[in-house]
Parts: C-alpha cells; structure tokens; sequence
C-alpha cells in the first residue's frame, strides 16, 4: 500500500517516493524556548509524530530531526523587535541561557507527556553557528547576500522561484506582505521580502548571546564607503583588514552578531539530512516567510532541490478564536492537566481531527475525547473476558478493518477515518460480544489488533490491560460475592460491591456471561 502526501508545494496529493529505498528524513521545526510550549504549538508536534508513526507502521526507517531555536527568532518576523530569548531573559531576571535550557526541558517534558516520539537528532542553534556562517559564505559568493546598518540581508529578487510555496511569485508575495503588514520595513533593505543572515549586535546594548562572525568581502567603493560609516556607528562592526583589487577593495570583517531565524533551519537540517531530503513538517503560519526563506536560501546556496514533499499542519482556534492572552483563552499542556484532564484525551482530541484542517478546541470537545477513551478501555477489558464461541463473522471483520485502517493513514495521514474504522470495530465487535459469538482466541487477536493500530495513535492502551490484574484479595471478594448471590444473601452481596467500588476502585457488571469488572470512573 503506497502512501499518498498533500504536498503544500505543489498543492496537491502526491505518491510519496523517498530518495532512498524504505527510507524517509524529515524535518519538523522546532519550538523557540522563550516559554512553555501552548496547545496549539502542540496539536503540530502530536500531528508530526502521527506522520512519523504511520511511515513506522508501513516499515520505513525514519530519520527525525527538530531543532531547538534557542537564538535568533525575533518578536517581529521582519527581522524587527527584541530576541524573544533575550527579552524573556530580562523579564524573568535571569540570563538567556538560563531560560532557553529551561524551557527546553519543560518542552521535553511536554512531548514526554503526550507520548511523543523524540527526534533522534535535536539540534540547538546556538550549537550550530559555524554551520550557519559557512551557509552564509556560499550565498554571499553566489551575489545573494549584501550589508546594511543592522545585519547581512538575503536579496530576494535574485532567486528565481522566490515564494513558489506559498503559491505566489515575488512580486505577489511582496505585494502581499505590504498589504497585510507582516513585514515592517527595515531601513536599507532593497525588497520587503528580503530577510536578515546575520544581524549585527547593536550599538547601545550588550547581548549574551553573540558570536564573532570572521569573514571578508569584495565591495565596491560605494559599498565599501556605506559600510565603513555604518562600522563607524556600530563598534560590532569591525573592520580588520582592506585591500585596494582593480577598482574594488577586499575588505576583512568581523561581525559580532548573532544569525537570522531563517537561516537556523537551513543549516542544521542540511546538516543532518543532506542538501535535499524527503520531508519538511511545520505549521502553516511559516509558509509565507519561514519556509518560503529557507527554500530561497538552501537552494540558493546549493543549486539543488532542498524537500521534495512540505506538509503543513493547520491552526487550532479555542472556541472558534485566536488563541490570545489578552481574551483569557490561552492554555498551556500544564493548564489542562491541572484541570483534570488526561495526557491520552489531549493526545486523542488533537488526533481526532485533520491536520490540513483547521480544529477547534473547546471543553466539550474534550470531554468527548474523554468518552472515547473511556470506550477504548472497556472495550479491551471485554474482550479480554470473552469467553464465547467463535464466528467466521469475526474473522471477516478483522480483516476488513485492519485494511480499513491502513488504508485511511495511507490516505494523507487520515486520523478522523482511521479513528471511525476502529469505533466501528468496536460497535460491530461489541454486538458479537452480546451475541456470546467472540471466543477467548478471537478476543486476543481483537486486542493484538487494537495494540497494533496504537503503534500510530500512541495512547499507551496495553496500559489498560495491565491496570486490569486485580490483587488477589479483591479476586477472592468477587468469589465471595458470586457465592452470596447465588444463596440469595444479596445484602451481603452489596455491601461487598461497595467494598470493592471503595478501596479498589473498580465496579460489577452480573451478565449471562457472569461477573464482570471495570475500572470506575
């Protein structure tokens, strides 16, 4: 079964074929650890892994990587504003490195949480500048780069396809951007869509995160005269060495700066998966900039193809809104636990809808959640007291919904559909159930088929056949209390009932099958 992908590049579904036999690298942007992640940050991050998971499934040998963007990512996605590490640092009255190594471990705990697969490799950029200035160095000798007073600035004009992912060609894309203020406008730049390499530390303020960036430059003497007055405002501007070459001065710098959000990406994930690899994830708010940059400056740099299939995962709104603070809306992973909610009915209401779609999260929708997981549950638990006679009924639905399942994930990572697939197992299951038509064998192969299908929903779900070994003393109440009951002392027979409901939490069921139990709520 061959899996289909919506390329957001071509903007359609495609056959997915990896460069390499049963082999698929990807790269899933990562989290910008300046505070905890929100729930909307993670409905991505649970929709990646599901994509990760269902390659799994089909036997392809995947290789993960997400970055940690621990510098460089600007409150203002036009290479304006403050660093968000930097301005979180000065907030909470701690240094920047502090904060970025702790909310790194709090996103960790996050994905831990919610049973999502790490990343094999998880770059941080702070790790990875010498990666990110050697890109820059290819891209300024293939004329893309150029100075002005705050940094070094890719010139967009110069990339042929520039804004082929978001649809719209560059003068479009510029139009748009203008338009709907996403960009504001930086003094010295040649095109709005034009982003920052590198940005030079400013004047007027120490940062704590910033490096030397050691590298020379053919100017001419105009170019060479701007940026001698721009070093001459900016001590990070460092002019080391000049050389006068046929009308043009070579000129040896250092930039004390630190890189671009752009460029973060480019470099570590060529790093790691090669100058063209399989699968580029992220959220669907980076087509029109973020990723947009990373393809100009990638296949700027290498002359080849950088993803051949970009998958996008779409908003979450709270209560058909903008998630926002200001309108009190705003949930973090802690903030729905601490109301009591389970990790599993978070995971699964984020499962239960598209990814390409948008999804909106209310309270109701996750009490919903709870009550499928709750289905899920009991179900295993009568299954795995099925003690009736085997149908070739069974057998048939087995099969059919195994194929069902897989062919839904297959689909473009079709969760809604493969979620119905399994519930109508349950339905057409439970029905043979109360029919006495499901044997011990057939209830085992029905649970093996459930754990296997969990390989893609990550739900942990063998953890509810494990939670069902009863201590041996509530085993022996149980005994107890069929006895009394078939004596007719059901007064007695209550008050062990109550006994158990109590101290073991759990409640009976009397069928013709005889005494079962469940978990209570």
């Amino acid at each position: 079964m061959r899996i289909k992908v919506f390329n957001t590049l071509t903007r359609k579904k495609q056959v997915f074929k990896p460069l390499n036999d049963n082999e698929v690298r990807i790269y899933t942007c990562g989290p910008t650890v300046y505070d905890y992640a929100h729930i909307g940050n993670l409905r991505t991050y649970v929709n990646e892994d599901i994509i990760r998971r269902t390659f799994e499934i089909f036997g392809y040998k995947v290789l993960h990587v997400m970055n940690i963007t621990d510098v460089g990512h600007l409150t203002s996605q036009a290479d304006t504003g403050e660093d968000k590490i930097e301005k979180a640092a000065k907030e909470k009255q701690k240094t920047a490195w502090e904060i970025a190594e702790y909310f790194t471990q709090e996103f960790f705990k996050d994905i831990e949480t919610l049973n999502i697969q790490k990343a094999h490799i998880i770059p941080k950029a702070t790790q990875h500048i010498k990666e990110m200035q050697e890109l820059i160095e290819k891209l300024k000798e293939k004329g893309y780069a150029y100075i002005i007073k705050d940094g070094i600035y890719y010139d967009t004009s110069k990339f042929k396809d520039y804004g082929k992912l978001s649809g719209m060609s560059f003068k479009k894309l510029n139009k748009y951007l203008i338009e709907g203020a996403r960009v504001e406008p930086v003094e010295g730049k040649r095109n709005i869509t034009d982003f920052a390499l590198w940005k030079f530390s400013p004047k007027d303020k120490k940062r704590q995160m910033e490096w030397d960036y050691i590298t020379e430059w053919k100017l001419s003497k105009e170019e060479y005269e701007k940026v001698l007055q721009f070093s001459k405002e900016n001590p990070n501007i460092k002019i080391l060495e000049v050389r006068e070459e046929n009308g043009y001065y070579r000129v040896k710098f250092n930039f004390v700066g630190f890189p671009g959000w752009h460029i973060e990406c480019s470099a570590m994930s060529m790093k790691y998966l090669g100058e063209t690899f399989d699968i580029h994830a992220g959220g669907i708010d980076h087509i029109p900039i973020h990723h947009t940059n990373e393809i100009a400056q990638s296949e700027g740099a290498t002359g080849k193809k950088f993803v051949n299939y970009w998958i996008h995962c779409n908003f979450l709104l709270v209560n058909n809104q903008k998630m926002s603070k200001s309108l009190g809306n705003y949930y973090t992973l802690r903030d729905l636990l601490e109301k009591g909610y389970s990790w599993r009915e978070i995971r699964f209401l984020f499962i239960s809808a598209h990814y390409r779609e948008e999804q909106n999260f209310t309270f109701e929708a996750l009490n919903a959640a709870k009550a499928s997981i709750e289905r899920i549950r009991n179900f295993l638990h009568s299954l795995k007291n099925a003690k009736g006679k085997h149908s070739k009924e069974f057998t048939s639905i087995l099969k059919k919904t195994k194929k069902e399942f897989l062919k839904n994930l297959a689909d473009d990572f079709n969760m809604p559909k493969a979620l119905a697939t399994l519930f109508n197992f349950i339905t057409e299951v439970n029905k043979l159930l109360a029919e006495n038509k499901i044997s011990e064998r057939d209830g085992k192969k029905a649970i093996e088929l459930i754990l296997f299908f969990d390989k893609v929903l990550g739900l942990k779900l063998d953890e509810f056949l494990k939670e069902e070994e009863l201590p041996e003393e509530a085993k022996k109440l149980i005994e107890e209390r069929d006895r009394l009951r078939k004596e007719g002392r059901f007064e007695e027979a209550d008050k062990i009932r109550e006994e158990l409901r109590n101290k073991y939490k759990i409640v009976l069921e009397d069928t013709d099958k005889g005494t079962i139990w469940k978990k209570a709520d």
